[in-house]
């Protein structure tokens, strides 16, 4: 027998043993003959009957399927093939199905896809493993669809239209009668809502529920954005309704049951463009020396009750998203813009954490309980950082920033330098204990007002910025900390941040070693320390941005649980989100179980906010999903205005299509596809995250720097393709 016969009849040997399994697996309870067995892998012929007859033979003797009476087969009840995983659909159609607790993901071509989509929840049957092959199945069935609608644009015929779907993940188009197509147009950008999949229509049947415009405007890619993640863009009128008629009035009988901080010296510190104010401090001195420092948090769950349609709502948002030209606030305007902002003059409920302070920074005493206070002053970021640049020593140089035509007190100076003082020894402590410091660079933009990029800067995190983050972190930690340590235990919302992964660091030390740096893997503290170090180290170089995403792709994700187990990346025992309820669902539980403990209410039901929990870390992750996209859209607008220019940038990925390039000025990335690169044929090196030319060994290498041009924008799908110039000398 020829070599090519006898691979093609071990195939087919292999195909037949895969559809055996497949049956068999499929209803592991019941028992089937070899005709019943054919008939349901439709094989037909005589050859491939006898094959069928053997296989089953052979894999009764090797006891890998029972006999059950004569000719009657089944599985033995320990085999377990079936396992339910979630689908991550490839650029090229098949899949993969990722598994809880199983270390390899599971292969799957598209034609064993069973109509499945990207995310949805399925059944996959894992065939038996051949050595050194990846593991390989099939989807035998679609337990959950992660979603029914779609963005897509409309292709009109004359009695129907198919919208062809923008995610490139999304393999097939979707069939809507001329009935269902409602206002849209041809070539209009729509949702469209899957009705059925019909077992002989080769599309699925939809129907447009609403149509976002044209594509390439502004206001449709952006909805389209938060449209293809299933966010909203507006609040429902019965919520806008019910959210107008609340009372916000500050009421005596409600003052009176609170602490009362309207005297204390308090200010809020944001950016200069916010538009809510979700927490403040306060600053005395105590008579023994001590500092008394509040913070206080906008008491959102005053307003914000159980089981009415504004806290569904809120529920299910959970957060607010974040879009390069607009905030989608998780509540409506009455609220996070007027009632629950801490705007200066204004008395507000709020929910504190006070605590007592010496000039080490040790804490003394602390206090959890709903407030209300008068905020004093009200500072932008680059404000309070122009007192601590300049009080030092010269109060009079801080005092010297004007605010609305008067000049700012002495004692909010004096304030502001001692917490900046109690705040850097608060950061050297974490630091000391392992905690990692990401401060990687955030892109913004400057609009005009048709929301056109004029130019790009970056988010810098100054001394200003680290004075709230600490105390937010002190709070954060604490109220997490009281309830964590009660006994018995009780119910709550941690924020938790798992240890990273250790052969993701060993690839992350395997590439930042092609720059001179290097991790220590002798024991936690010491991977702490090194990374810490890498950070610094990057800091104003070519690779910083590249290294920075690396690192923070080989740490694990932080979500919130019941389930405690610290906080990795701030090296916590104990953390939660008690900070920013106006724009976290998370925070309103906690304020919630918080002043339902410190009531002596009995521990609350663990399942009822797990379950919470892990929605709110789903709908987190589809918020900053958004945001990357539309900073993403952003950028490709504003290299659509740069396509005449060279730039140079630094080879942030490379792929067996091409490499990404990131742009050293603005960090837009963009790829250069590997067939568009000239003067050799290039071949994609794994081993050296390379692409190499096969005659001339050129080397373009991750972290290399090289020299671009745009070659071609596609905001629709965007996409930014630069052409390569060559390496920079």
């Amino acid at each position: 027998m020829s070599k090519k016969k006898k691979k093609a009849k071990n195939h087919r040997k292999n195909e037949i043993t895969r559809g055996i399994f497949t049956v068999l697996e499929k209803e592991p309870k019941k028992t089937f003959n070899y005709k019943q067995i054919a008939s349901k892998i439709g094989v037909t012929d005589a050859q491939d009957r006898n094959l069928l007859i053997k296989r089953l033979v052979q894999l009764k003797e090797t006891k890998r399927i029972l006999e059950e009476g004569r000719g009657q087969y089944k599985v033995p009840v320990s085999t377990k093939t079936y396992h339910t995983g979630t689908v991550d659909i490839t650029g090229r159609g098949n899949a993969y199905i990722v598994i809880e607790g199983m270390d390899d993901d599971v292969f799957v071509p598209f034609n064993k896809l069973k109509k499945a989509f990207h995310k949805d929840t399925v059944e996959v049957y894992i065939y038996p493993k051949r050595n050194g092959k990846k593991l390989e199945g099939e989807i035998t069935n679609i337990l959950e669809r992660k979603k029914n609608s779609f963005v897509g644009i409309v292709e009109m015929q004359k009695t129907f239209a198919f919208v062809k779907p923008t995610d490139f993940r999304m393999y097939t188009d979707i069939f809507v009668s001329k009935d269902k197509i409602g206002k849209a147009e041809d070539g209009d950008k729509v949702i469209v809502e899957i009705t059925e999949w019909p077992d002989k229509a080769d599309s699925p049947f939809g129907v447009v529920t609403e149509v976002l415009g044209k594509p390439g405007e502004h206001d449709t890619e952006i909805h389209s954005i938060l449209a293809e993640y299933g966010l909203p863009y507006a609040f429902p009128v019965e919520v806008e309704r019910y959210a107008d008629q609340l009372d916000t009035s500050i009421k005596p009988a409600e003052i009176a049951k609170r602490r009362d901080m309207r005297n204390a010296l308090t200010f809020t510190i944001d950016p200069k463009d916010a538009k809510d104010f979700d927490d403040a401090l306060s600053f005395e001195v105590l008579e023994n020396g001590n500092y008394e420092i509040g913070i206080h948090i906008a008491d959102v769950s005053h307003y914000l009750q159980p089981d009415t349609i504004l806290d569904d709502e809120a529920y299910n948002r959970a957060t607010s998203v974040y879009l390069v030209d607009r905030v989608v606030p998780m509540l409506p305007e009455v609220l996070s813009n007027n009632a629950c902002s801490l705007r200066p003059n204004e008395e507000k409920y709020t929910f504190s954490a006070i605590f007592e302070l010496n000039a080490k920074a040790q804490l003394q005493n602390q206090w959890f309980g709903r407030t209300v206070i008068n905020s004093n002053e009200r500072f932008a970021y680059e404000e309070a950082q122009h007192i601590i640049e300049n009080g030092n020593g010269d109060i009079p140089e801080a005092i010297s920033i004007r605010k609305g035509g008067y000049t700012v007190s002495k004692d909010v100076v004096t304030a502001t330098l001692k917490m900046d003082a109690l705040a850097k020894i608060m950061r050297e402590k974490r630091m000391q204990k392992g905690a990692i410091s990401f401060d990687s660079i955030e892109v913004r933009f400057n609009l005009n007002e048709q929301n056109e990029p004029e130019s790009v800067y970056f988010k810098e995190s100054k001394d200003a910025n680290k004075l709230i983050e600490e105390f937010m972190l002190l709070a954060n930690r604490k109220v997490a900390e009281f309830i964590g340590k009660q006994k018995p235990k009780k119910t709550f919302v941690y924020r938790i941040h798992d240890d990273p992964n250790e052969d993701k660091l060993q690839a992350l030390n395997g590439i930042i070693s092609r720059f001179g740096h290097k991790l220590d893997f002798k024991d936690k503290k010491s991977i702490s320390a090194s990374l810490n170090k890498l950070l610094e180290d990057v800091k104003g170089q070519k690779e910083q941005n590249l290294v920075d995403t690396l690192a923070i792709r080989s740490m694990s994700k932080a979500i919130y649980t019941t389930d405690n187990i610290g906080h990795y990346g701030l090296a916590f025992d104990y953390y939660s989100h008690f900070t920013s309820p106006i724009r976290r669902y998370p925070d309103v539980m906690v304020h919630r179980l918080l002043q339902h403990y410190l009531d002596g209410g009995a521990s609350a039901k663990a399942e009822v906010y797990e379950q919470k929990c892990k929605h709110s870390s789903d709908m987190e992750y589809l918020a900053s999903s958004a945001e990357r996209d539309s900073i993403k859209y952003m950028q490709i607008k504003f290299m659509q205005d740069h396509q005449d220019k060279e730039f140079v940038g630094v080879i942030s990925g490379v792929t067996e299509w091409g490499m990404y390039v990131e742009i050293i000025e603005n960090k837009c990335e963009g790829m250069v596809r590997i067939r568009d690169i000239k003067g050799d044929y290039y071949i994609f090196d794994e081993k050296e995250y390379a692409i190499v030319g096969e005659r001339t060994k050129t080397k373009y290498t991750l972290g290399d720097e090289v020299v671009v041009m745009v070659k071609s924008t596609d905001l629709i799908k965007r996409h930014l393709d630069f052409a390569l110039i060559g390496k920079n000398n």
